[in-house]
């Protein structure tokens, strides 16, 4: 379960697999700190899809 959170996080866990992580989520402290790190990662994965790259910025 521990190397889930990453896709817990992304998003691309299939309904099954989210529940049990959440169950195990619930008593796994370790786990759950993981959790708090990576929470951070689809905003910023979005907020580089929309900025310019530094290719465009060169120009």
């Amino acid at each position: 379960m521990h190397e889930e959170v990453a896709a817990y996080v992304l998003g691309v866990l299939d309904e099954q697999d989210h529940e049990a992580f959440e169950r195990h989520l619930d008593g796994c402290p370790e786990c759950q700190a993981q959790l708090k790190e990576l929470s951070e990662v689809p905003v910023s994965l979005d907020e580089l899809k929309h900025s310019p790259s530094a290719s465009e910025d060169s120009r």
